[in-house]
């Protein structure tokens, strides 16, 4: 039993041969230890199958006078010998991909076997198992066969995710399998989770050239050559994923196999779906007949009695034939008793005269059989569990619709163990979840005739949602689902739980999650020793720590939504919004109470989950359920664009920002319609604060998530130009703005055209650096103590994004360096060079005021955008510099220590040179050089001009003419293309760009007093005196923040889901008359027509055997006529009717 959890941690590491050196210790093969003679070979043989030289002494020696008369077993006659013959086989002449092979004992136990597979050999679990019986030898597979097992079986394995099991061998079924798995492999992404895995389970002795596999150290890879691999044989297929080479000690004979897969195929129906087994289903498994000979009814008999179903294709030959004969003609056939039977005794015992037809059609399809009285026996006990076994007449019937009969098969098997007071429709709509089939549910599950419970669809919802089957989940909520019921914070937690390893998600909740850990270590030593203990159990048993919970979650909105709004589910943890992390901790020791509570959000919570994941569909549906649909779609947008920063995977990167414009798009159109539908509603949607998430509006998610295109909307620039313009009619004239620039007393009866002017007056360069820096300083201070419920930091950290407020702290630092410079005599005059340098830093901060202008604004954005060019291109620039610099210093000039005169040479001088200021006289030694220089080397250390070196002054010429044509034609070409391709980048969406900054800058001078410098600093005192001495509410932040009351929230929510539903609609309406749409429709009519064709065929089965019903009551009403008629004691009126009279 401690052998799984053994292997686990044996194949923790890579699959090298190293991590493989203890499969010999536990893995065993099979060597005939008794040499039994075969009298057909006259003693050259064993019965065995190997010849009397490959036998060992002791094998020879000890049975050797009972050979005669004993018969090999191979329990009796074999012993176990550690495996020599395991690894990876690559196949010569084939493709690279190698496959897992192992040699081992029949006896062999399967959970040892099933852990390799899935641990060690990292094959995929499988959500379903078709075990392929028959068919097998040299026999040629009918045309037929061949398009079911390629079309049907292997195409709905691939839909499934599942493992087909054959021989594996290059010969009839087996062959036809690895064709079909090739060719749907070649057709199919190869990183497709659901990648159909081919495992061979083939007789060691029976594979040709296995002599090359054999290795006791591993083979990696071992080189598998085979001649004449077109035609059949028994050679390992290349097309196989892995294979199992059973040993029973025999060489060349067929069935050693059969025990073990059949153990096999038991262990694996009793293990669960899913990773880790968290599926709600155990992995189905399905034999399936094709052709056959007579002994595989012994292997039949044995796997039905395991309720493990068989699907027989009809119509293949041998004992397929035999049992959809019986089965389809005679199932339904009256039981007459024999006359020694009881009452009790009838429902067991089959009747004398179906045994008699069994036997008779046994004769039929088997004439050559000797031995029929067993063989009907097995054959009258496969067909008392009739009910596990599903015919399927391939010949007639659509491959297509394989997979459907797959799940009906086993539908009905399950049916026959499921108890009495389960669903009987459950399973088979965890197989249809298991196997993502939601036309299936859908046609036969969900079409009104089911009354579903709640019960029966929890565990499937939940299944759907791990997986990422979004149609199940939409199918589950429109037909009984109530989501308010099913979603806890417990089980919400259980959802981020199954994160899978390795996506970004997973990363950033195990960094939240060491964080947390790193102050439990710190700050409770005992909840350290809980913690670890955690792990190593989670660790033992083949999991991932499940410790993550909401305040990781929370963590992780944090981190990439900031500080737009207030944490998530701190009020489901009982924690207050600046409450220290280590406070937190002390909510989450043990079962918090908070598991058990409802998500008072449940659609918008899923809708953070789906998200997180990049999960496009299921967001998108989540979305739609959710309320607050422009927030929650700007809110999603935000988390994308912020996640596309961290994923460093390109493909995924580029999905999330796909699915992030999408939401885009979605937020614009929906609040197009709210716009149109009504104006002052749609105002209020924008500044209205949402409890759903953290108290942001729209307006403020849209400027995270930096929404170029929303701020667009016709609706948002109305209500920005609404408060820009505040009282002032927008038709004033304009010689009251100018009067009201140039006499600021005015400001207070023009408010809001001043916040565009008032930088404008400007006294001294140090009287405004004064106020502007109290200024500042004090609306930091303002927003910092009166506004929000943020934390110093968090309030810094918002304020210091923006790039212009960047610049003022620029400014004001330097101009507090520069005052306090001013006030020492030592330091005076770098003092007044500081104050240059931030004069130029406040004039250039002007450029902001341009920002408002339709024409200008955009303009700003190019010249950004242009500065990241010239950054780039400045790399280029200074190598070239450099080194042309240097050269060129080195060659005019052959000693000169002086580094004032070597930096201006190698780096000003050729700067110099790309804007056509070249010293031509000082270069070339054929123009006069009017400077007194010298050679001496002591001159020239004191400070004298060098004399120029005439040796190398042609290579100076030329090394010039190459510097001006790299730099000024190929290097300036260069940056005037990619300032281009900014400018027309930029220019294409302008006006976007343009509405987008306009929004920023309305939002900050609305924020800011009405009068500008230096009168400004009356304004703050007033603003001083209200707020904070008079308790005087500010009405200027309802103008971009309101807080509803909850009837009027609740209207204003309803009004946005119904604009909502109507363009989702006309939307929908829009894509069902387009051609493609069309198409699809008319091909689903199709598709149900043929339906409709394939069950015409089933009635004409059914009048089958209806006649041989009437054939049997007609034959039995003909015996009891002649039997009347022959006796005297009953004399009829009239004489029988004769055929035909009616």
């Amino acid at each position: 039993e401690d052998h799984p959890i053994h292997l686990r941690e044996q194949t923790s590491g890579p699959g090298g041969s190293e991590t493989q050196s203890w499969i010999p210790k536990i893995i065993k093969k099979r060597v005939c230890s008794t040499f039994v003679e075969d009298s057909v070979s006259n003693g050259a043989l064993c019965q065995c199958g190997a010849a009397r030289d490959d036998h060992a002494s002791v094998a020879l020696g000890d049975y050797f006078s009972t050979a005669i008369v004993n018969q090999w077993k191979s329990v009796q006659h074999s012993s176990e010998r550690p495996t020599d013959a395991f690894g990876e086989v690559q196949f010569a002449g084939a493709s690279k991909r190698h496959s897992h092979f192992l040699r081992l004992s029949w006896s062999t136990e399967p959970s040892m076997v099933y852990t390799i597979l899935t641990a060690h050999w990292r094959l995929p679990l499988p959500n379903l198992v078709v075990s392929v019986v028959g068919g097998e030898g040299r026999t040629q597979v009918k045309t037929w066969v061949r398009e079911v097992l390629r079309q049907g079986l292997v195409k709905a394995s691939q839909s499934t995710g599942a493992w087909i099991l054959t021989t594996g061998l290059r010969e009839g079924v087996g062959r036809c399998v690895g064709q079909a798995v090739r060719d749907h492999a070649t057709a199919a992404s190869s990183f497709s989770l659901n990648k159909v895995v081919a495992l061979g389970i083939a007789p060691w002795g029976l594979v040709e050239k296995r002599e090359q596999l054999v290795n006791p150290q591993g083979s990696f890879p071992a080189k598998y050559y085979v001649q004449n691999i077109s035609q059949d044989s028994c050679s390992l297929d290349n097309n196989y994923q892995a294979f199992l080479l059973v040993d029973d000690g025999s060489v060349g004979r067929r069935g050693g196999e059969t025990d073990f897969r059949a153990r096999l195929e038991e262990y694996i129906s009793q293990q669960r779906t899913g990773r880790w087994g968290s599926g709600s289903i155990d992995i189905p498994v399905v034999c399936m007949l094709i052709s056959g000979e007579t002994d595989m009814l012994k292997r039949m008999d044995l796997s039905l009695k395991s309720c493990i179903p068989w699907l027989v294709l009809a119509g293949s030959g041998g004992l397929a034939d035999f049992l959809s004969d019986i089965l389809e003609n005679w199932s339904s056939a009256p039981a007459v008793p024999s006359s020694g039977e009881g009452n009790s005794e009838a429902p067991k015992t089959p009747s004398v005269d179906l045994k008699d037809r069994v036997t008779e059609r046994f004769k039929k399809h088997f004439p050559s059989e000797a031995q029929t009285d067993k063989l009907v026996e097995r054959a009258l006990s496969i067909y008392q569990n009739k009910d596990l076994i599903t015919i399927y007449q391939g010949e007639h019937e659509s491959p297509n619709d394989f997979d459907t009969v797959l799940l009906k098969t086993l539908v009905g098997a399950s049916k026959q163990q499921s108890s009495v007071d389960a669903s009987p429709y459950s399973d088979e709509l965890k197989l249809a979840v298991t196997w993502n089939r939601v036309d299936i549910a859908k046609s036969e599950l969900f079409n009104g005739d089911i009354q579903w419970k709640y019960e029966d669809l929890e565990d499937s919802m939940t299944d759907a949602l791990i997986n990422d089957k979004p149609q199940f989940v939409r199918l589950f909520t429109e037909n009984g689902l109530n989501i308010m019921e099913y979603l806890t914070y417990g089980r919400l937690e259980t959802l981020y739980r199954s994160v899978p390893d390795g996506t970004l998600l997973y990363q950033l909740l195990q960094q939240c999650l060491a964080e947390r850990l790193a102050i439990v270590e710190r700050h409770s030593p005992s909840e350290k020793q809980n913690s670890s203990s955690k792990m190593v159990k989670d660790t033992h048993q083949g999991g991932p720590v499940k410790e993550v919970t909401l305040f990781e979650v929370s963590g992780v909105l944090e981190l990439l939504m900031g500080d737009v709004c207030q944490p998530l589910y701190y009020k489901a943890l009982g924690l207050e919004f600046t409450s220290s992390k280590r406070t937190s901790l002390r909510v989450l020791r043990g079962d918090s109470f908070y598991r058990q509570l409802r998500c008072p959000y449940p659609w918008a919570s899923l809708f953070l989950w789906a998200v997180l994941q990049n999960r496009s569909e299921m967001a998108l549906f989540f979305w739609e359920m959710a309320g607050e649909a422009v927030l929650s779609a700007l809110s999603g947008c935000n988390i994308l664009r912020d996640l596309s920063k961290l994923e460093e995977e390109t493909e995924t990167k580029l999905s999330m920002k796909e699915l992030a414009q999408k939401f885009e798009n979605l937020a614009h159109d929906i609040f197009s319609s709210c716009y149109r539908s009504d104006e002052n509603r749609s105002f209020t949607l924008l500044i209205r604060k949402s409890p759903i998430w953290g108290d942001t509006t729209c307006l403020q998610m849209g400027m995270s998530a930096d929404a170029r295109l929303f701020f667009s909307n016709d609706g948002v620039q109305s209500l920005l130009s609404q408060i820009w313009w505040g009282d002032m009619k927008r038709n004033t004239e304009v010689w009251k703005l100018l009067l009201a620039f140039f006499c600021p007393i005015l400001c207070q009866l023009i408010d809001s055209c001043l916040l565009s002017l008032k930088l404008h007056l400007k006294f001294s360069v140090l009287c405004f650096c004064f106020l502007w820096t109290c200024k500042v300083i004090f609306v930091f201070f303002i927003k910092t103590i009166l506004l929000g419920t943020m934390t110093w930091r968090q309030r810094f950290r918002l304020y210091i994004q923006d790039v212009w407020n960047k610049c003022d702290l620029t400014a004001i630092s330097l101009f507090i360096i520069g005052l306090i410079c001013r006030m020492f005599h030592w330091s005076y005059e770098f003092g007044r060079d500081v104050l240059c340098l931030d004069y130029m830093v406040f004039t250039l901060r002007l450029i902001h005021i341009f920002a408002i202008h339709k024409q200008l604004g955009p303009k700003i954005i190019i010249v950004g955008k242009m500065m990241k060019d010239i950054f780039f291109f400045l790399f280029f620039l200074g190598v070239w510099l450099m080194a042309y610099g240097v050269a060129n210093q080195a060659l005019i000039y052959s000693y000169d220590p002086n580094p004032n005169r070597i930096f201006r040479r190698v780096f000003y001088r050729p700067y110099l040179h790309i804007f056509g200021q070249i010293p031509v006289e000082e270069m070339d030694v054929g123009k006069d050089w009017d400077v007194n220089c010298t050679h001496n080397v002591t001159l020239i250390e004191s400070g004298e001009e060098p004399c120029r070196t005439h040796e190398s002054n042609w290579l100076v010429v030329i090394l010039l003419v190459v510097y001006l044509l790299v730099t000024n034609i190929l290097l300036i070409n260069l940056l005037i293309a990619m300032f281009s391709y900014t400018f027309s980048k930029v220019q294409e969406h302008s006006d976007t760009y343009w509405k987008f900054q306009r929004y920023n800058l309305i939002v900050e001078y609305h924020s800011r007093p009405s009068l500008a410098p230096p009168f400004i600093i009356l304004s703050h005192i007033n603003l001083f005196i209200k707020r904070v001495i008079r308790k005087v509410p500010s009405v200027k932040i309802h103008h971009f923040v309101l807080d509803l009351e909850a009837k009027a929230a609740n209207r204003l929510s309803t009004w946005e889901t119904i604009q909502k539903e109507d363009f989702l609609t006309a939307r929908n309406k829009i894509q069902k008359s387009s051609d493609s749409e069309r198409l699809k429709r008319m091909s689903a009519k199709v598709d149900g027509v043929l339906k409709h064709l394939s069950e015409s065929r089933d009635f004409e089965h059914r009048l089958r055997s209806l006649e041989n019903q009437m054939e049997y009551c007609s034959s039995a009403l003909s015996w009891v006529v002649d039997t009347l008629s022959q006796g005297s004691t009953f004399k009829p009126p009239r004489p029988p009717p004769l055929r035909g009279t009616y």
